[in-house]
């Protein structure tokens, strides 16, 4: 099964070395490959012949502008994978992002999903819980000296290593005209994440709860957590980070 990538970060890569342990033709497309969403140039080489397409891409600023991003990419994506013939899209997507409108990257990723959802190729959904890999960069971005404040908001993280596993099998299945949703194992409040990850890591910044700091203060209850009939993954936090 030939399938196109847009996007060749994190997720991206693992997918295609997913896919292409099994045995699919998969490659990775993105600006430095020649294929530029905004602009459209090198979406119909990239798309020739695939019967797949994966949209890991993501915008490159998380504000107003994100949304502008998710437009124009959707809308060229689309329009590529119409022409093309191809027969399933596949979208990542954020666990609850539709319930967090405070943030306007939060609003963005809605807006690509209805997009999705409003084409005319057949597509797939797949929403992630947050990643395992940035939480350190959570923590980084409500430091201030020593101190980190983080809310106490539940997260269920997932390692990117499941995320792409989850992705492409997805793909390389028949549509699901709907949305999957993938979590860790464990629940915890982001603020003891945060203590747990500065212990592990010998790190000595401390932590202090504060349930105004940082992006995710603006998701209320469990909203960032798996909802029923989520599909859980294996890897629990303390073990990843043992690995790193």
């Amino acid at each position: 099964m030939k399938i196109a990538v847009i996007g060749t970060g994190l997720i991206g890569s693992q997918v295609v070395r997913e896919l292409a342990a099994a045995g699919h033709d998969a490659a990775g497309h993105s600006r430095s490959t020649g294929v530029d969403l905004l602009t459209g140039e090198g979406l119909d080489e990239a798309l020739r012949g695939a019967q797949a397409v994966v949209d890991v891409s993501n915008s490159p600023t998380f504000d107003e502008a994100s949304l502008d991003f998710f437009r124009t990419s959707v809308g060229n994506l689309l329009a590529a994978a119409a022409k093309a013939g191809v027969g399933h899209v596949v979208t990542l997507s954020i666990v609850g992002v539709d319930q967090v409108p405070e943030l306007a990257y939060y609003r963005a990723k809605t807006l690509q999903e209805n997009l999705v959802k409003a084409g005319s190729v057949p597509y797939s959904i797949v929403r992630a819980t947050q990643f395992m890999e940035f939480i350190p960069a959570v923590l980084d971005a409500t430091t201030d000296g020593d101190v980190v404040r983080l809310p106490s908001t539940p997260i269920q993280p997932i390692s990117s290593a499941e995320v792409a596993a989850a992705v492409a099998e997805v793909a390389t299945g028949a549509p699901l005209r709907g949305t999957r949703n993938i979590a860790g194992p464990e629940v915890f409040p982001l603020d003891e994440l945060g203590r747990i990850t500065l212990e592990a890591t010998g790190d000595g910044r401390r932590v202090v709860t504060d349930d105004t700091a940082g992006l995710f203060a603006a998701a209320k209850g469990d909203v960032l957590t798996a909802p029923e009939g989520a599909h859980l993954a294996t890897t629990r936090y303390r073990d990843w980070l043992r690995s790193r």
